[in-house]
């Protein structure tokens, strides 16, 4: 019964991934047929945003009335039916519509399924955990690709993932009971299962360092997915082609990485991998802004910066409940992917207004601003977390 749920957990965030790409990979023909400007892309993508910051704001009173499996299977069916709303969108308004329930169902996956595996797996399948949602990441634009070279075009790509996404929710339902597999007796306790409000959340000592720190990883990862591309051929003078091949390395070197951490991260410890992490970035982040003739060291750097951040969300999350308490744990993790859904929202975009005059080859400096924050905050946590030992 462990392994089955554990392996139920892992197809969850595989379907959590897959539509990520999908609206960018849609896109281009997506915006002709609709008759939008292709900047309205921003706006699907800032509404779906809301609906998972609030969607993770609420997961702590979700999780605790109904479980987590319960909130998982309710989340997938509403990522499952939204991706069929985009498929039969024929106005741009629909889409705006069904972006609503895709937002709200991704961020209940995202929070319920973090905390849950934080409380009751080792670090090493958190590590995986997060891989597994690379794999999703990594198929749904080949799936769209596909579809986009037959006679479906972006419609039948979106609803061929809502099919797998259906199915996939058909398949949490009927293993609900699997999921009292881990119920313990302290997860039972009357102190734990009381959901607490904002208010409350945020008075939670030390949560402060964890958000900023959550937010300055996120900042930086969106970041350098987003823009990377776009680096090498305004400042380094690449061909487009050969600039996304070598901007899909950064994606690549997280994914492997976290695959990697799976085998090691227990032995060396959540706040050591973070450490180890962080200090990988800066290593990848530097090769970056080595200009060379070939572009050699830009290549490795985006390697070993994808291979620095893979260990740093899933080693916090793991260490959440280690951290603040178990009967803490979900409301902590739910404002932490608020504050990683507001990174990842508004901190490209930023950096998009420092392209607009002609900044572009600040990137690097950029991603080491945010890294270097982000190592603060997790110092400063652990700090914390030895004093209160030291007490």
């Amino acid at each position: 019964m462990y392994s089955l749920l554990l392996a139920i957990i892992y197809i969850a965030f595989i379907s959590l991934g897959l539509p990520d790409s999908l609206i960018g990979s849609a896109w281009p023909v997506m915006h002709l047929e609709l008759k939008v400007p292709v900047s309205f892309a921003g706006i699907i993508t800032m509404i779906i945003a809301c609906g998972t910051i609030i969607s993770s704001l609420m997961s702590d009173r979700l999780t605790k009335r109904f479980g987590a499996g319960a909130v998982t299977s309710v989340s997938v069916l509403m990522t499952a039916l939204a991706l069929w709303g985009f498929s039969i969108s024929s106005k741009f308004w629909m889409l705006i519509a069904f972006a609503v329930p895709y937002g709200l169902g991704a961020g209940g996956v995202d929070a319920a399924l973090n905390n849950y595996v934080a409380l009751h797996y080792k670090a090493r399948h958190m590590s995986w955990l997060h891989c597994f949602w690379g794999i999703g990441a990594s198929i749904s634009p080949y799936i769209m690709g596909y579809s986009l070279t037959t006679k479906f075009s972006w419609s039948g790509g979106f609803r061929i993932v809502s099919v797998i996404q259906m199915v996939l929710t058909a398949a949490l339902f009927l293993t609900l009971p699997v999921w009292k597999v881990n119920k313990q007796s302290k997860a039972n306790d009357a102190s734990i299962n009381k959901p607490k409000s904002l208010a409350e959340i945020f008075k939670i000592k030390g949560l402060p360092l964890v958000l900023i720190a959550f937010f300055c990883y996120c900042a930086a990862e969106s970041t350098a997915m987003l823009w990377s591309s776009t680096y090498l051929v305004k400042f380094r003078k690449m061909n487009e082609q050969t600039a996304a091949m070598l901007a899909s390395l950064f994606f690549l070197g997280i994914t492997f990485g976290r695959f990697v951490s799976g085998f090691v991260s227990e032995k060396v410890g959540d706040k050591n991998m973070i450490r180890g992490g962080i200090f990988t970035i800066f290593i990848g982040t530097a090769l970056i802004a080595i200009p060379d003739k070939h572009n050699i060291c830009s290549m490795v750097g985006l390697v070993i910066a994808g291979l620095g951040c893979a260990p740093i969300y899933p080693s916090i999350i793991h260490s959440t409940p280690q951290n603040f308490g178990a009967d803490n744990s979900q409301a902590v993790i739910g404002v932490q992917m608020a504050a990683a859904y507001t990174a990842s929202t508004f901190m490209p975009p930023l950096f998009g207004a420092l392209v607009q005059f002609g900044l572009i080859g600040f990137f690097p400096l950029y991603l080491i601003f945010f890294t270097l924050l982000l190592f603060i905050m997790t110092e400063l946590l652990n700090k914390r977390a030895l004093d209160n030992q030291g007490a």
